[in-house]
C-alpha cells in the first residue's frame, strides 16, 4: 500500500510539473508582434517625439534695488497671548517653545539674566497648548532677523513669530 502511495504521488508530481511548462516560441512569437507594433507606430507618427522649442529671447533686467533679504526670511504665524512679559510688537524671535509653563519661565528667567527682555507667551491652538519663550521683539521684519541671526549661535532653531 505504501509503495502504491509513493508511486500516485510521484506520478501527480510529474504530470504537475510537465503540464505547466510553457513553449519558448509562444514568447518568442509575442515579443516579435509587439516589436512589429512598435516599428509600426514609429514609422506613422515621427512627429510625436519631435519636441519644438522656442528660442530665448534676452530682455533688459529692470533696475531693483535690494535692500535687504528680509522677505525671504520665513516666518510662522500664531494665535498667542501673553502669559509673563510686558507685551509683544509685530515680530519677534522665539527661541525656545515647552508644553510646560515652568520650563517657558525657567529659559524666561535665563534670558533676562543675560540682559533680554523675554517674554512667555502661549499658543493654545496646538494639543498640547505649547509655551513660547520669546527673547526680543520688534515692528519690522528685517530688525528681528537680525536680532534671530545673533541669538542663533546660542540658541540654535531660533525663528521669527508673527503675532496674529
Amino acid at each position: 500500500m505504501k509503495k502504491y502511495t509513493v508511486f500516485c504521488a510521484t506520478m501527480c508530481a510529474a504530470l504537475l510539473f510537465t503540464g505547466c511548462k510553457s513553449s519558448e516560441s509562444a514568447y518568442k512569437q509575442a515579443y516579435l508582434k509587439a516589436k512589429q507594433q512598435e516599428e509600426m507606430q514609429q514609422a506613422t507618427a515621427p512627429a510625436a517625439n519631435e519636441v519644438t522649442v522656442a528660442p530665448m529671447v534676452e530682455k533688459p533686467a529692470n533696475q531693483a534695488r535690494v535692500v535687504d533679504n528680509a522677505d525671504n526670511i520665513a516666518v510662522r504665524q500664531e494665535n498667542v497671548t501673553v502669559v509673563n512679559g510686558s507685551g509683544l510688537k509685530n515680530f519677534s524671535v522665539v527661541v525656545g517653545s515647552f508644553s510646560l509653563r515652568a520650563n517657558a519661565e525657567g529659559l524666561q528667567q535665563t534670558l533676562k539674566s543675560e540682559g533680554y527682555d523675554a517674554q512667555v507667551v502661549m499658543n493654545s491652538n496646538v494639543s498640547p497648548a505649547m509655551y513660547r519663550v520669546v527673547a526680543t521683539t520688534f515692528d519690522t521684519k528685517a530688525d528681528a532677523a537680525a536680532s534671530r541671526n545673533a541669538l542663533q549661535t546660542k540658541y540654535p532653531g531660533a525663528w521669527l513669530l508673527y503675532a496674529k
